[in-house]
């Protein structure tokens, strides 16, 4: 027995070198695949990008709320009843831009800055990365899909430069007429492509509804 216990504690080697071709060497047997399948991985995978979009859809909700109806809404009391330019879906003129500039000292003007760069900036960026997933995960077709891609990452690139434009021509001494009209033009065009990403991220969810139908 001890004989026995001494050998098997011996490598493959020493008992090749000792017993020649005789050596009896254990067969070693590779531990079984756990879980070989991987039929469960696309239902995962969808199962987790449902989630990421119902949590980005769900930030982008309160972002949206928390920036154009509760904080730039509470900055009307800075202004003197005035309404921030990033609220003015129709955009502004020079004149209101004056009044504006009248009204709101630098304390003020840096609160605005503060809440571009916070819940202004976060806003865009998160909104366009769920709308560009909920794209991706809904539209199958590659040139329909980057059609649609576009509205929410021109939403995202006007929406940070609208802010940057407000805030220069706030900062100004005195209103220049192509700054204004630059920053009014940006106002405008991001709340456009706001309505418009809102409708091709629709269009996206009833053209995935659709494709199961398509493939019977």
């Amino acid at each position: 027995m001890g004989r026995d216990n001494e050998a098997m504690a011996k490598t493959p080697a020493q008992r090749i070198k000792k017993h020649g071709s005789k050596a009896a060497i254990p067969q070693h047997h590779l531990p079984p695949v756990v879980n070989p399948t991987t039929a469960r991985t696309p239902e995962k995978a969808q199962s987790n990008s449902n989630l990421i979009l119902i949590a980005g859809v769900v930030a982008s909700l309160f972002l949206f709320w928390y920036l154009h109806l509760l904080t730039l809404d509470q900055l009307r009391q800075l202004s003197g009843g005035l309404a921030m330019p990033d609220s003015l879906i129709g955009g502004f003129d020079a004149a209101y831009i004056g009044q504006l500039q009248a009204a709101m000292d630098d304390d003020a003007r840096g609160q605005l800055n503060y809440v571009h760069k916070t819940a202004g900036t976060l806003f865009p960026l998160i909104f366009g990365f769920t709308w560009l997933l909920l794209i991706g995960t809904n539209v199958a077709r590659k040139s329909l899909r980057w059609v649609l891609w576009a509205l929410p990452l021109l939403f995202v690139v006007v929406r940070l430069w609208g802010n940057a434009a407000i805030d220069g021509v706030l900062a100004s001494d005195a209103a220049d007429a192509a700054q204004v009209a630059l920053a009014s033009g940006l106002t405008v065009a991001g709340w456009v492509l706001l309505v418009l990403s809102l409708l091709a991220g629709a269009a996206a969810v009833v053209l995935g509804t659709r494709k199961p139908k398509a493939s019977n």
